[in-house]
């Protein structure tokens, strides 16, 4: 089914034409120069990691729910998303996929015939397309070019209880801190360019998202979420109530950090009293936040997609599998991470080998993981002060 879909003359050349193999389909498009918003329809080969990832997610939830799911894909492009979504998940529902973009309409319908699915195309405004269409879909994937904030408000409105929301983000330059105003403006929280931004920037996300949703009661969970090359991604999933909802916001707080000795703390509450020093050296405190400071990996729903890829033909399995084991085993644990090269600077001193450090924690009784954050960083429940003792105590052997 085609709903406005505007019949124009297609402005390339046969030249210009490509096709291409992912996952279970073929995807055919007009390649441009480059891979730019300006490009009404184009294919980022970096992005394969992304739908990978999303299809062992929405198998995961369909699993939840104990039903097929209609999902929405509100950015179409070449509609290679909806298109693998309709072919590659067991069982899928209604796929709809809308863009504002005629030409990508257009390659949408193409590829949809090309892999012989039947999809529904959408021409409208995104916000438009969520508001005219409210609780019709059991997923929603935003993934747009930039920012998802303009269109969170409209998929809250829109999003029905028991439903999951993905959240694609690739302005994580605002979101990490480097543009503190953007970030300000867009999301309504403060960053901090830290070694721990990319954590920050997926937790002031899920916070937004939060505060957004709130309104129309419903709250999230998050099941899982990750950093990975230029984007940020996660999966929420929304329930309804307003009980619910005011305990959920519990989860809303601010991460201080002191730049001297590099301790840091979560500070629960949106209106809590925020120390202005640091409680181990008393130098000053820089807060980021608002932020989701409640769970942003969920160990159940990342072992139901470990077990479904087993069954997936996945180019880049291995690589989704060792994000997926590494996100597991950060579920849990405390929020905010360490960077022991960053420690190791701020004592003067040269770094011992991680594994000896995670070791060493363990065995004193701390927690002590990786993170998929940083090749560098450790979750641990242990204090800055331990952290160091423990690194000028390695040093000595």
């Amino acid at each position: 089914m085609v709903e406005n879909l505007e019949e124009k003359e297609l402005e390339y050349s046969e030249d210009d034409l490509k096709i291409i193999n992912e996952g279970l389909v073929k995807i055919e498009f007009p390649e441009f120069d480059k891979v730019s918003s300006d490009a009404p329809v184009f294919y980022n080969p970096r992005m394969e990691f992304n739908r990978d990832t999303s299809i062992l997610a929405i198998q995961a939830f369909q699993k939840i729910l104990n039903h097929n799911v209609d999902i929405c894909d509100v950015f179409g492009g070449s509609g290679i998303r909806g298109v693998r979504y309709k072919k590659e998940i067991d069982n899928i529902g209604d796929v709809s996929v809308n863009d504002i973009s005629s030409l990508a309409n257009e390659f949408t319908k193409i590829n949809a015939d090309l892999n012989n699915v039947d999809i529904n195309i959408y021409q409208k405004e995104a916000s438009v397309m969520l508001r005219n269409h409210r609780g019709e879909f059991d997923i929603i994937d935003i993934d747009p070019f930039g920012t998802p904030s303009y269109f969170v408000d409209s998929a809250g409105y829109s999003i029905k209880r028991n439903s999951l929301l993905c959240l694609t983000a690739t302005d994580t330059s605002a979101l990490c801190g480097t543009y503190k105003e953007p970030c300000i403006r867009k999301y309504n929280a403060k960053p901090f360019k830290s070694e721990y931004c990319h954590e920050n920037g997926i937790r002031i996300l899920a916070g937004f998202a939060a505060l957004t949703l709130a309104k129309y009661k419903k709250y999230i969970t998050v099941l899982m979420s990750h950093s990975s090359e230029h984007y940020m991604r996660m999966y929420l999933y929304i329930k309804k109530g307003s009980r619910a909802t005011d305990e959920s916001l519990k989860n809303i707080g601010y991460m201080a950090h002191c730049k001297n000795c590099l301790h840091h703390e979560p500070i629960y509450g949106l209106a809590s009293n925020i120390p202005e020093n640091c409680p181990i050296c008393g130098g000053k405190l820089t807060i980021a936040g608002p932020m989701w400071l409640g769970e942003i990996q969920n160990k159940e729903f990342i072992q139901e997609m470990i077990s479904i890829s087993d069954d997936k033909e996945l180019n880049t399995k291995d690589d989704v599998l060792k994000l997926l084991n590494t996100c597991y085993s950060e579920a849990e644990t405390p929020v905010g991470f360490y960077d022991i090269h960053v420690i190791c600077r701020n004592l003067k001193v040269s770094a011992p080998k991680l594994d000896k450090i995670l070791d060493t924690l363990k065995n004193n009784g701390y927690i002590a993981v990786r993170t998929h954050f940083s090749p560098l960083g450790i979750r641990t429940d242990a204090s800055i002060e331990d952290i160091k003792n423990i690194i000028l105590e390695l040093l000595k052997e």
